[in-house]
């Protein structure tokens, strides 16, 4: 299932689940969002920007390290180096082994499912200036009517759920 969604969009048709797949994490989410403005129950995370962290050649080393930690081609001694950078920088949201944390919004980086590619250069790029996706909340919010009401948010869950990808 990699690949089948549009870059920047997840694939509700596998099992990887950044926020949580079963149905009340679903409903949750397409209840309030992720990182809107409009709900202050949107699902939040935020991955620093490490270009203002760290240098060019760090970066490029923690790249070789999520290459290595993904099974993709990489560079062995940058990937050593970048080891030490993912513990320093990465663990505390995507965890030592890089698997991630749902909790926390932090996909995991061992797999071979990207949100955004995980090519060298993606990867690059996701490292230096951070992604920040938004999903708009689906539920009325401080008195307002919602997009949907709560059974059409149950029934777009419980289909979500339903397209294979759920747990």
């Amino acid at each position: 299932a990699a690949g089948v969604q549009g870059k920047g969009y997840p694939n509700l048709l596998d099992n990887d689940w950044i926020w949580g797949g079963d149905m009340e994490a679903i409903h949750t989410t397409v209840t309030h969002g992720i990182r809107n403005t409009t709900d202050g129950d949107a699902r939040y995370s935020e991955m620093p920007k490490f270009g203002e962290m760290l240098t060019p050649e760090e970066i490029g080393s923690l790249v070789q390290h999520v290459l290595k930690i993904s099974g993709q081609e990489h560079d062995a001694a940058a990937a050593t180096a970048g080891a030490t950078l993912f513990v320093d920088n990465c663990a505390a949201c995507h965890t030592e082994a890089g698997t991630g944390d749902r909790a926390q919004g932090a996909p995991n980086l061992t797999d071979e499912i990207w949100l955004y590619g995980g090519d060298a250069a993606t990867l690059t790029q996701s490292i230096t200036y951070a992604r920040f996706g938004v999903m708009p909340n689906w539920a009325g919010v401080d008195g307002k009517e919602g997009r949907l009401s709560e059974d059409e948010i149950r029934a777009v869950a419980v289909y979500v759920h339903g397209l294979g990808g759920g747990e």
